[in-house]
Parts: structure tokens; C-alpha cells; sequence
């Protein structure tokens, strides 16, 4: 007999006139950081809650009416629902800070282009690090109520969804997102139709249809390719995140970038500064130049006016997070847009050609098309400066244009609300308005330790019943029996939580070394096998699918758990997302992390669980190389650059566990006579003062506004003024000086003297062969220092003035009285190089000259 065909029908329930503000909450991302919305939804069935992944608009559709009905006519949930709508109204009707108008004029807006958002898991377009901090990113700019849209994709598969084997053997599962449960709507023409654009690709068009979400105060834009007017192929081009080849890729990117921009024109919206985050989105410059070129006359003023009102952060030290292409794979697609740009293949080609490669990098196409530009925390900036230091080849790598702003994570989002109260009555109410202050932090040593360490235990217990939960899925699913899992769970119990819990929960690539705690298994066995002492360490994290060593740590953390010296004692919980990461950063003791240095651009997991409580144990990378502070946590400390992979491996492992051994673990367990660990309570305090008002996203998008937003708009005015005259003259400036530089060349006129008395001047006279160059087209500058190894802020720069020609013509003189205000031995060097005052960075042309 055939099978009979299956029709589907959903049922979607009529909500009462007094709940129908529940739509409006559910189409508003204001709800992945305010818990009461959350727990609001929840209430209503919390079993559908779990069911429909947290997702307040897919809880809407498929709850029963009774239900509705039931909410509308209780006294408790309608109070609950006053609550969250009078903390709604009020969060956006609030008026615009006055800093702002100060800022920002009239019309200005920031366009934030990135490749994944990670706001919450009812929303499964986000990978990891870089969309959580893109989602943090646009709370606190929705928190600062700044002029400020994003722009994304819209992925129908976003990241898969994890399990794990009974061997240890990763499996990913890719999922279809319904957009209909999904917190967004289409954008809509005039007219009332669904607004769509087109890009053009080789031998055909592409159309995206645009979505909006609501992020709280800012609009967020998502372009998606699932139409019916494009082939299959166009139609999977944004149909999984990171999916595809380099030419799914490639197609992505120009989607992202070209196809953003066209999609923001076509609403109408006009940004005045434009941030690329991450290289995904750099052919955004070339649709902005595009656009530019009937008004300005030429590609390079274009390129000027363009550059002069973006900025590129880039988030990663690790060559794969930086997009490149083969000119092969690229060439198709340049000859198609570039036909539109009109613009030979070869000028495009170049800007995103790294020195000494052929290939198209987005990184560096981002950064020749930028001018400013930031790693993302202070180790990662000189990372990030090393690392593009051929852009600027006769820079110091100290002095390029590359500057930093550490990351940091948004409050109300990774915050456990049982903090709130606490905090309310300790800190005061409003608190969170003053979270950039420290000395609203230092009242977090007047709660009572047993009131700390209720809160820590109590959010333990709940991330154990999660854990619990999910190992007992994870098992059973392996066929694992009940008696075995009573085994697995002895030290992961939510009424007794006194077991030192240390948690690591990241993406598992090679550079995190997630194993490294398994170097030494007789030391592990000693720290684990204490009975007197027990310890728990949790691992939660994905590899990519393409990973395969990553896929090989998580098959080894697998093999360990399941010896039997350390069965019960190490957990590895299968599919890591936002809704456990909350529950990890704020239940766990210690917050463990030991990437190879200087691999960690910046990681923010640490950050998390320090605002709640817990310690970290961390290399000093990335952010912890801020945070640490002595006696806020634990830091392993970077083993020599010079020793090989395996030594540096031994000697870091050997510091974690001597701190683990003779700090960590006796200190947790060193109990006063109430019962808790008095000097670790003092040490989780510290460790939540001193990092909540320096590591969180306001902070963050503070210093992006002042250090690069405000700035960019400065500069973008300047070379915009009658009709880009400015950057006309720059473009034409810099053709000018690059033409002639070869042939400028500098010698030093006067005899230096090797030793003078304090009070004395050296005449110092220079001879510059200009080669076609004005005078004033160059500085020529002495530094002075004590030593060539002396910070750039504490060198003194003293310029030498043009004084005339010297016989002949052929040469320039500068000279300088120099009086040194120092004593001692003295170094001090001449460089000359270019110099205009509609110059964003006084390097950014990458040529200088020493004598």
C-alpha cells in the first residue's frame, strides 16, 4: 500500500485585545536582554517555550487560545505584562542623551555591516564570538540611543546545531529557519510591496528581498536571496551561514556589501559613517565609490571621500578569519561589477592585493578603503599593526594607523538577574546608568559574603539542573544506561553544590588548546582523584565542520571523561549556544582559558563570567592582558616566543597547575566557620569591581564613538566641502607625492656634535631633494629619546623648518635649534615624509624617508 501524503495545517490562536501588545514585545529584540519580557512568555507554557527555542513570536503562533484566554483574565500575569510595558515604553521613549546632539548633528547616522548578528538563540543567524559581539554592539548603541542602523544577512540555515557521539565524534545538523517565527518583517516600498534589490553577478542578476528587525532603537537590515524570481543557486547563496565554496563565498560577500548598500539607498537612508566589522562586508566601499563617481569626477576622489567616513575592525589574528580569494575565483566577479563601476578590473584588483600575493584579500580591501582602523583589545592592536605592516612598509609598526577598542559584553544580557536586586539595594537604584563608573563597582564589597555566596550558589544549582538535563539527553540518545549516568552526574548535583566547578566553553579550534589540562595526566589525576577536594571541569564548545584537529580535541576531552579516574569529573556537554553560554559564564566557579599567545584577539566569554561572579583562570591574551589586575583572578603568564610549539605547551601547563594545585583549589575549599570561602568570596568581589566598569559594551561603543565615529565624521565633512574639493585635492595630492617619492632623498648638512653642556642648542641643517615636491608638501622631524626602544609618547618630536633653497635649486634646507630639556645619553634620528592637512593619519600613505 502507498503512503497517504501529508498535509500540514497550523492553527495560529487569536490573542485577546488586552494581550495584543504581546505581538509588539515579541517583534522586538528588546526582549533578548530584558528577562521580564522573557519570563513574561515563559509563564504563559513553559513547556512550548522550550519546545519553540525561547521564540516569543513562534510561542504566539502555536499556543492554545484557552491559554490566551486564561493570561488575559489573571490578575498576577497582567500585572507581570503592566510591569514589562511600562519598562518598554519607557526604555524607548526615553530622550535622547544630551551627549549626543553634541556629537552628532542633524542627519548623521552610523551603518554597521556585518556578517552574523548573535542576539539571542530564538534568532540562529550568528556563528559565535564575532555575531555575539556584533549583537552587543547594537544593544548598547539601542541603549545610547545612537543614529545607528545595522546590516546583515538573512541566513534560512544559521549555525548547525551540535550532538555528539558516544565516541566523541562531533555530527552537525543544519535546520530551516521558518521566518515567520522569526522576530522580523519585510521592508515595504511606498506602494505597499515587499522592497527587493538586485546585484548583479557573472551572466545574471540576483534579487534580495530586505527584512527589518526592531533592536530595541535600532533598525537592523537583512538581505535574503530564498525568492522565487532567483534560480536554485541564487536562491542558496545566503541560504546557510559560512556555507558553501569560494564562490558561494564570494557571492556572499558582494550580497553583504554591494547589495546593503543598495538596499539602505533604497529606503532612503543615508549614513554619514560607515563601519566594516570584520572583512565580510568590504565591498561596501566599492558600491559607496560607485555611487560617488558622477558627483566627485574620478574613482580616486571617490575612494578619498569614501575612506574618509569608514572604519574597518578586524577581529581576528588568525589567517583564516581573513577572506581571500584566487585571482581566478575573483576575476568573474570584478569584470561584472566592475563594468558597472567603470573602472578597469585592475585597479580594483590592486587595492585588494596584499604585498608580495596575487590574491584579492577583504581585509585588505577594507583597510586601503578605510581610514581608521582597530584591533579589538590592546594586545590584538599590535597584533593587528604587525600583522598589516606591508600596507605601510616605511612605518614603524608602533606608528601605523592601527589602533585599538577592547571589546566588552552587554550587561542586561549576560547579567544573571538575581545580581539585580542585589544590586539595587547595594549599588543603588540605577545602577546600570552608572556602570561606566568605578566607584559604583566598589560597592559591590558592602554585600554581606553569605549574601554573595547565596547568589553564586543558587545560580550553580541552576546551571547544574541545565547540565544535568542535557547530559541525560546526550546519553540516553548514546544508549548509555540509567546506572552509568548516576555515575557521570555524582559531582553535578543541584542540592549540594560545593564541588569547584571550572567551565570552558568556546569554539573548538587548535589555538584555544582546549586540551591543554590533559598534558600531564598524573597531575590530573592527583587534582581529580582528591575525594577531600573534588573538582568538575565542564567543556561545551563546536569545531568547524572543515575542522578537523578541532574535531579531534573534542574526541579527546570525550576519551578522557570517559576513563575511569576522571569519569564524573570532566563533562562534555554537546550544543553550545546563547542559552547555555548564559548558564555556564554565571554558575561555574572558575572561568578557564588558555589560547596560545597572541592568538586570542580578544575573547568576551571571560568577561561574562566575571560580571557574575566568577573567577578566570586565563593566559594573559586577548582582553585578560587588561584585566588582570594581580589579585582579580589567576594569569598564566606567555612562555618564551622563542621556544618551540611542545616546550611552550609544557611550560604553560606547568604554570596552570601549579596555580590550580597550590592557589585554586585550596582556596576554594578554605571554609571559615560559617561555611563559605571567605577569601574567594573577597576575590570573586574584586574580580566583579574592577571588570564590570571596564569590559562592558557601553564602554566599548563609548570609545568606538569617540576614537572613530565623531572622528570619521570630522574627516568626511572636511574632504566633502564644496563639492569634494577636498578629497579631489588629496586624491590628486597623493598621485603626486607617490610619483615623485622615489626620487626624494634626504643628507644631513651640519657636523653632529657627540656632546654638548645643558642649556646649548645643535644646529641641526637638512638637505631634501624634492624631486618635483614642494616644501611644504613634506615634514622633516628629529625624534629624541633615551633609548630606540622608548614608548612613542615619551619621544620627543621636534620639527626642522623650511629655510630656502640651496645653490644649485636642486635641493631644500630645513634646520632646527635643537635644546634638549634632558640630560644623559641621548639617541635621536631624521625622517622626512608626507605631509597634508587633509590627512586622516599623518601615515597613512605609508612612505617615509630616514637619515
Amino acid at each position: 500500500m502507498s503512503e497517504p501524503t501529508l498535509f500540514h495545517l497550523e492553527v495560529n490562536p487569536r490573542i485577546p485585545r488586552r494581550l495584543l501588545r504581546l505581538e509588539q514585545l515579541a517583534g522586538n529584540l528588546y526582549y533578548s536582554w530584558d528577562r521580564a519580557t522573557r519570563a513574561l512568555f515563559a509563564r504563559m507554557h513553559p513547556a512550548l517555550w522550550e519546545a519553540v527555542g525561547h521564540s516569543p513570536k513562534a510561542m504566539l503562533k502555536r499556543i492554545d487560545e484557552e491559554r490566551l484566554t486564561a493570561a488575559a483574565s489573571d490578575p498576577v500575569f497582567l500585572n507581570g505584562f503592566n510591569r514589562v510595558l511600562s519598562a518598554f515604553d519607557s526604555y524607548h521613549s526615553e530622550p535622547v542623551p544630551k551627549q549626543n546632539s553634541a556629537l552628532f548633528a542633524q542627519g548623521d547616522l552610523i551603518a554597521y555591516f556585518c556578517a552574523e548578528f548573535g542576539f539571542h538563540e530564538s534568532m540562529p543567524i550568528y556563528s559565535g564570538g564575532l555575531g555575539i559581539l556584533a549583537g552587543d554592539h547594537c544593544k548598547a548603541a539601542s541603549d545610547a540611543q545612537l543614529p545607528f542602523v545595522a546590516v546583515g544577512l538573512l541566513y534560512r540555515q544559521g549555525y548547525f546545531v551540535q550532538t555528539i557521539d558516544g565516541e566523541g565524534n562531533q555530527h552537525a545538523e543544519y535546520f530551516d529557519s521558518d521566518f515567520d517565527d522569526l522576530p522580523i518583517a519585510p521592508v515595504r516600498r511606498e506602494d505597499g510591496s515587499e522592497l527587493v534589490v538586485r546585484v548583479a553577478l557573472p551572466g545574471r542578476e540576483v534579487r534580495a528581498k530586505v527584512w527589518q528587525a526592531r533592536v530595541g532603537h535600532v533598525g537592523l537590515f537583512l538581505l535574503d536571496t530564498d525568492l522565487a524570481e532567483n534560480g536554485e543557486r541564487d536562491c542558496n547563496i545566503a541560504h546557510q551561514l559560512y556555507g558553501g565554496d569560494h564562490n558561494t563565498r564570494i557571492e556572499q560577500e558582494l550580497l553583504l556589501g554591494v547589495g546593503g548598500v543598495r538596499a539602505l539607498a533604497a529606503m532612503g537612508i543615508k549614513p554619514t559613517v560607515w563601519h566594516i566589522n570584520e572583512g565580510h562586508a568590504a565591498f561596501l566601499v566599492l558600491e559607496r565609490i560607485r555611487n560617488l563617481i558622477p558627483e566627485v569626477g574620478g574613482f580616486d576622489a571617490a575612494l578619498e571621500a569614501v575612506a574618509a567616513r569608514t572604519v574597518f575592525t578586524s577581529h581576528t589574528p588568525v589567517p583564516a578569519g581573513h577572506d581571500q580569494f584566487a585571482p581566478q575565483a575573483i576575476a568573474p566577479y570584478l569584470e561584472s561589477y566592475c563594468a558597472e563601476l567603470g573602472v578597469a578590473v585592475e585597479k580594483v584588483a590592486a587595492l585588494a592585493r596584499p604585498p608580495g600575493s596575487d590574491e584579492f584579500n577583504m581585509t585588505t580591501l577594507a583597510v586601503r578603503c578605510s581610514r581608521h582602523h582597530n584591533g579589538v583589545s590592546r594586545i590584538h592592536g599590535g597584533v593587528t599593526s604587525r600583522m598589516l605592516r606591508e600596507l605601510w612598509p616605511q612605518i614603524p609598526t608602533e606608528e601605523n594607523p592601527v589602533d585599538y577598542v577592547t571589546n566588552g559584553v552587554h550587561i542586561p544580557t549576560f547579567l544573571a538577574p538575581e545580581w539585580c536586586d542585589v544590586f539595587d539595594r547595594f549599588l543603588g537604584i540605577g545602577w546600570l546608568r552608572r556602570r561606566d563608573d568605578p566607584g559604583v563597582w566598589k560597592c559591590i564589597h558592602e554585600i554581606p559574603d553569605q549574601m554573595f555566596w547565596s547568589v553564586r550558589q543558587d545560580l550553580k544549582s541552576q546551571m547544574l539542573h541545565m547540565i544535568r538535563a542535557r547530559i541525560r539527553n546526550q546519553h540516553f540518545r548514546n544508549q548509555g544506561s540509567e546506572a552509568h549516568l548516576d555515575r557521570l552526574l555524582r559531582c553535578a548535583d543541584p542540592l549540594n553544590p560545593n564541588v569547584l566547578t571550572i567551565g570552558f566553553g568556546r569554539r573548538f579550534a587548535t589555538y584555544k588548546r582546549a586540551g591543554l589540562i590533559f598534558s600531564d595526566l598524573e597531575f590530573l589525576r592527583r587534582l581529580l582523584g582528591d575525594a577531600r577536594r573534588p573538582v568538575l571541569f565542564i567543556y561545551s564548545g563546536k569545531a568547524h565542520p572543515a575542522d578537523g584537529p578541532g574535531q579531534e580535541i573534542i574526541r579527546t576531552i570525550a576519551r578522557m571523561s570517559r576513563m575511569p579516574e576522571f569519569e564524573g569529573r570532566i563533562l562534555l556537554i554537546e550544543g553550545y549556544d546563547l542559552h547555555l553560554a548564559r548558564r555556564l559564564v554565571s554558575g561555574v566557579d572558575v572561568w578557564l582559558n588558555n589560547p596560545v599567545y597572541p592568538m586570542e584577539a580578544s575573547g568576551t566569554s571571560g568577561m561574562k563570567a566575571g560580571m557574575n561572579g566568577v573567577i578566570n583562570l586565563s593566559v594573559l591574551d586577548g582582553w585578560w592582558g587588561e584585566g588582570y589586575q594581580g589579585d582579580n583572578g589567576w594569569a598564566v603568564k606567555p612562555a618564551s616566543a622563542m621556544l618551540d610549539p611542545d616546550r611552550r605547551d609544557r611550560e604553560e601547563a606547568r604554570t596552570l597547575y601549579e596555580i590550580l594545585e597550590d592557589q585554586l583549589v585550596p582556596l576554594y575549599y578554605r571554609r571559615g566557620d560559617a561555611g563559605y570561602p571567605q577569601e574567594w568570596i573577597a576575590m570573586a568581589k574584586r574580580s566583579m569591581a574592577s571588570l564590570l566598569p571596564r569590559f562592558n559594551a557601553t564602554r566599548m561603543v563609548n570609545e568606538y564613538v569617540t576614537k572613530f565615529y565623531v572622528p570619521a565624521l570630522r574627516q568626511g565633512r572636511r574632504v566633502d566641502e564644496h563639492g569634494h574639493e577636498g578629497a579631489k585635492a588629496l586624491a590628486a595630492w597623493k598621485a603626486r607625492v607617490r610619483g615623485a617619492w622615489a626620487g626624494v632623498a634626504a643628507r644631513r648638512l651640519d657636523a653632529p656634535p657627540r656632546r654638548i653642556q645643558f642649556g646649548e642648542n645643535v644646529p641641526v641643517e637638512i638637505a631634501v631633494r624634492l624631486n618635483g615636491l614642494a616644501p611644504g608638501d613634506v615634514a622633516v622631524e628629529l625624534l629624541l629619546t633615551r633609548g630606540l626602544h622608548e614608548p612613542l609618547e615619551r619621544r620627543g618630536r621636534h620639527e626642522l623648518v623650511a629655510t630656502g633653497t640651496l645653490d644649485g635649486g636642486g635641493e631644500q634646507r630645513y634646520a632646527l635649534a635643537l635644546k634638549p630639556e634632558l640630560c644623559g645619553r641621548l639617541d635621536y634620528r631624521i625622517r622626512v615624509y608626507p605631509r597634508h592637512e587633509l590627512l586622516t593619519h599623518p601615515f597613512e600613505l605609508g612612505l617615509m624617508l630616514w637619515i
